[in-house]
C-alpha cells in the first residue's frame, strides 16, 4: 500500500499540491500549522494552565538560544523536541510560580519603566536612537509580536525585581563574616618535594612472560574500536549552481533598486495626544501649537506634552521610516510634509499627532555593477536551493525501499561515496556529526541492513547513508601489540614504584627524619611555599587541594601526605603551619569585595530555597 501511495504522488498534479505546501510553509512558517490548533493544557500550576502554544513558544526561545550559542557548530539532533520540551516546560513551571508568587506581593513595573527599558535597547537603535521599524522587524525576525515582546519584557522585569528583593533581604552578620574570613581568607606554609615518574621509567625492561602475563590479563585494552564501512550520498547547495542569465540579474537589480534601503527615509518626531475620557484633546493640541509657534523647540513641547513615553524622553523623535513603518494615513502626511514644517492635527488610532519632519534622506540605489556579484550569487543559491530540495524529496522516495544506495545514486545522477572504519566516538570529518552516528549505529540501519532516512544538516546539507560493513571488536594479535604491552608494563612498574617510594618518604618523614635531609640524600628537590590562600594559582589543583585537606599541625608537629599525579608523579607535602584569615587585614577595597561576594552566595542560596519552598507548597499536574 505505502508503495502505491508513492506512485499515486509521482504525478503532475501531485507535485504542485506539494509545491503550493512548501512554499506555504517556507511564507507562514511550519509553526503556525503545528501551534494554532488545540487548546488541551498540558500542566496545572495552582490552577494556572499551560498550553501548548506557551510550550512551543518556551522551546522556540530555547532552540533560538542554542542556535546562537552552538553558532557554526550548530546541530540539528539537539533541537529535538522531545529532548527540549521536559526542560522548556520545568521553566514554564518555575517562570509561572515566581510570577505567581510576584502577584500574590502586589510587585508591580510601571509602562513607563517598560518603555525606558525598550527604548535603551540597542538592537532597536539607529545612531544611538530609538527606531521604530527597527524595532518591528527585529522583533518579527526573532518570532515576536511587539505586544508578546512588552508582556514577556514585563514579566522579566517583574521577575527580576522579586529576585532583587528577595537576595536583597538576606545579609551577613559580622559573626558569619568573621567565620567566613578564617576560613577562606587562611594562609597556609608547607614544604612539597615531586617524586617523577621518569626516576623510575628506566627500570630493567620485562621479561616475556611477564608480556605474555599482562597481555592475557589485559585482553580488552587491546581489542580494535567496533567500526563501520560506510556509504553515502551527500547533497549540498552548491551541487546545484547554475549560470544565471542576464535578464535574470536585470529584474533583481530592479526589484532591488525599490527595496526599503533604496528609498527616500524621512526621520519623523511626533507629539502624540491620547484621548483618556478625562481630558480635552483639542485644548491640549492647542496649547502645544501656541507654544510651537511661540518658538519653543518642538522637542521640548514633545517631552512636556507627549503621551508616546516610547519618544517623549527624546523629544518625540521615531527614527526614519521609508514608507512602511507607520499607518497609512500618517506616511501620507510625512511624504507631504516639508522638513522643518509641523503638520496640523492628524488623527489615528493611537490618537492625534503632531507631525514633524526632521531629515530627509534621498535614496540612491548603487550601480548594477557594485551589486552584480552579490545579485547572481543570491540568485544562483535560491534556483539551487529549489532544485536541492526537490532533488531530495526525490531521494527520499527512492531510497526508503532501495536495498542499497547505487540505485537511488543512478537515478538521480550521484555518486556513491564512502568512508571506512567510522566509530562511535568519531570526532573528526563530516561522521563527526552526532546526527550521522546515531543514524550509521541505529538498529534499523546497523542491524536491519536499510537505508538511513535523508538527514538534514546546518548549511543546506543532505546525507543519506547505509552500511557496507560492520567491523565488530577483536582482539589484536601480541605481535602487533607487543610495543603496546611493554610500553604498559614499564609505565605501570614505574608508577607502582613512585607509590612505592612515596610511602617510605611518608614514613621517614613521620619519622622525624627533616624533609630536607631526605630531599638531599634522594636527589630531590625541596620547594617552600608560605601564605599559600585557597585560590593560589602556583600550586598545581591536586596539590592545593591536598594541602587544605591536611589537618592544622599540633604540639611542634606538621602533617604530611603525598598526592600522585595524572601525569604518574608524586607529590609530597609537609604542611607547617595555618594561620587564620582575617578580614579586617584586608585592604578596605578587597574587604568591600569580600563582603560583596558573600552576599551574592547569600542571595543565591535564598533564591534557591525560596523556589524550592514555592514548588513544595505549589499544586502542580501534569495532564
Amino acid at each position: 500500500m505505502l508503495q502505491d501511495i508513492r506512485q499515486h504522488t509521482q504525478g503532475t498534479a501531485a507535485k504542485i499540491i506539494i509545491g503550493m505546501i512548501v512554499i506555504s510553509f517556507a511564507f507562514f512558517g511550519i509553526q503556525s500549522i503545528l501551534v494554532s490548533g488545540g487548546d488541551n493544557e498540558i500542566a496545572d500550576v495552582n490552577g494556572e494552565l499551560i498550553y501548548p502554544q506557551q510550550l512551543q513558544q518556551a522551546l522556540d526561545t530555547q532552540k533560538r538560544r542554542l542556535i546562537s550559542m552552538m553558532g557554526d557548530q550548530f546541530d540539528p539532533a539537539m533541537l529535538d523536541d522531545e529532548r527540549l520540551a521536559p526542560q522548556a516546560l520545568e521553566s514554564l513551571v518555575s517562570r509561572i510560580l515566581l510570577m505567581q508568587s510576584a502577584l500574590a506581593l502586589k510587585l508591580v513595573i510601571s509602562e513607563n519603566d517598560i518603555g525606558a527599558v525598550v527604548a535603551g535597547m540597542e538592537q532597536f537603535q539607529i545612531d544611538g536612537k530609538f527606531s521604530p521599524a527597527v524595532y518591528k522587524s527585529v522583533l518579527s525576525s526573532a518570532g515576536y509580536t511587539p505586544s508578546y515582546f512588552k508582556q514577556s519584557l514585563s514579566e522579566d522585569m517583574l521577575l527580576s525585581q522579586l529576585r532583587s528583593g528577595i537576595a536583597g533581604s538576606e545579609f551577613v552578620t559580622s559573626s558569619e563574616l568573621a567565620l567566613n574570613s578564617h576560613l577562606i581568607l587562611e594562609q597556609r606554609d608547607l614544604h612539597f618535594f615531586t617524586i617523577p615518574l621518569e626516576k623510575f621509567s628506566s627500570l630493567s625492561p620485562p621479561t616475556d612472560s611477564e608480556i605474555d602475563s599482562y597481555y592475557a590479563d589485559h585482553q580488552e585494552e587491546f581489542r580494535t574500536q567496533e567500526s563501520l564501512d560506510i556509504d553515502y550520498l551527500e547533497l549540498t547547495l552548491d551541487d546545484y549552481r547554475q549560470p544565471v542569465n542576464e535578464a535574470d540579474i536585470l529584474g533583481a537589480y530592479e526589484q532591488a533598486k525599490q527595496e526599503l534601503q533604496y528609498q527616500t527615509q524621512n526621520r519623523v518626531s511626533h507629539i502624540l495626544f491620547e484621548a483618556d475620557g478625562d481630558s480635552d484633546v483639542q485644548q491640549r493640541v492647542a496649547v502645544a501649537q501656541e507654544k510651537l509657534s511661540a518658538g519653543i523647540a518642538f522637542s521640548d513641547v514633545a517631552k512636556e506634552l507627549s503621551d508616546d513615553i516610547g519618544s517623549a524622553d527624546k523629544g518625540g523623535d521615531l527614527g526614519y521610516t521609508s514608507g512602511d513603518a507607520f499607518p497609512g494615513e500618517m506616511e501620507a502626511v510625512i511624504a507631504q510634509l516639508e522638513p522643518g514644517a509641523v503638520s496640523t492635527p492628524l488623527e489615528t488610532s493611537a490618537g492625534t499627532h503632531l507631525i514633524l519632519v526632521t531629515e530627509r534622506k534621498q535614496g540612491e540605489a548603487p550601480s548594477l555593477d557594485d551589486m552584480r556579484l552579490a545579485l547572481e550569487n543570491t540568485i544562483q543559491e535560491d534556483d539551487a536551493r529549489v532544485t536541492l530540495l526537490l532533488t531530495v524529496e526525490t531521494l527520499r522516495d527512492l531510497s526508503f525501499n532501495a536495498e542499497n544506495l547505487r540505485n537511488p545514486a543512478k537515478e538521480l545522477d550521484l555518486v556513491v561515496k564512502q568512508a571506512d572504519a567510522v566509530t562511535r566516538a568519531e570526532a573528526e570529518g563530516l561522521f563527526s556529526n552526532p546526527s550521522l552516528l546515531s543514524a550509521a549505529f541505529s538498529d534499523d540501519v546497523l542491524s536491519a541492513g536499510n537505508n538511513s532516512e535523508v538527514i538534514e544538516l546546518a548549511g543546506d546539507n543532505f546525507v543519506v547513508l547505509s552500511v557496507r560493513k560492520h567491523n565488530v571488536p577483536e582482539t589484536k594479535a601480541l605481535s602487533a601489540v607487543r610495543g603496546q604491552v611493554v610500553a604498559s608494563l614499564v609505565e605501570e612498574n614505574a608508577r607502582l614504584a613512585v607509590l612505592s617510594e612515596a610511602n617510605r618518604a611518608l614514613q621517614e618523614l613521620q619519622g622525624g627524619l627533616a624533609a630536607e635531609q631526605f630531599t638531599d640524600a634522594n636527589e630531590y628537590n625541596l620547594n617552600v611555599e608560605l601564605g599559600v590562600q585557597r585560590r593560589d594559582t602556583v600550586l598545581s589543583s591536586e596539590v592545593l587541594g591536598r594541602t587544605f585537606q591536611l589537618p592544622r599541625p599540633t604540639g611542634g608537629a606538621t602533617s604530611i601526605d603525598f598526592v600522585l599525579m595524572p601525569n604518574g608523579d608524586a607529590v609530597v607535602i609537609e604542611l607547617l603551619s595555618v594561620t587564620a584569615g582575617e578580614f579586617k587585614s584586608l585592604p578596605s577595597q578587597e574587604q568591600e569585595q569580600f563582603q560583596q561576594l558573600l552576599a551574592a552566595e547569600a542571595g543565591r542560596l535564598i533564591n534557591s530555597e525560596y523556589q524550592r519552598g514555592l514548588r513544595e507548597r505549589a499544586k502542580i499536574s501534569i495532564l
